[in-house]
């Protein structure tokens, strides 16, 4: 596990415990912790999502968009504990976001009952290589529904 966080206001939220860690799960881990009605998986690719598919049941928050957002997703991923997001490669884009928004959470005086935030290894293209289920569907908020790779 490690965190993600910079700065000196924010290591000492962390040395408080006030602070979310963000830890990175590997496909596999993802497989299982879906099953779960407490997750909501985040893709915050932007234009790749229509064309190269995504995970199936994940909202889409593009990252060039994704700080002005962060209200709306809080709101999508109601009832969730647990959000994880990816993007291609899960190199900068997805960890950015989850920095942002447990930034964004660690700030606001509400309690929107996330407490777990973790990013897919390897994001998407390691998701569709290790031939795991892909969605094709245009839907922003995908009910889940997969077709082949």
């Amino acid at each position: 596990m490690f965190c993600c966080f910079s700065g000196n206001l924010t290591c000492r939220r962390q040395q408080e415990g006030m602070a979310r860690s963000i830890i990175y799960i590997t496909g596999s881990e993802l497989l299982s912790l879906k099953r779960r009605p407490n997750i909501a998986i985040v893709d915050v690719r932007d234009d790749e999502r229509s064309y190269d598919g995504h995970i199936a049941g994940s909202l889409h928050f593009a990252s060039d968009t994704f700080l002005d957002k962060i209200p709306t997703l809080i709101q999508a991923a109601n009832g969730k504990d647990t959000l994880v997001f990816y993007c291609a490669l899960s190199q900068v884009r997805g960890p950015k976001c989850a920095r942002t928004l447990a930034e964004y959470l660690a700030e606001s005086k509400d309690d929107v009952g996330i407490k777990n935030i973790m990013i897919l290894q390897r994001g998407f293209n390691g998701w569709e290589a290790s031939g795991r289920p892909v969605c094709r569907c245009t839907e922003v908020f995908c009910k889940g529904h997969t077709e082949p790779a």
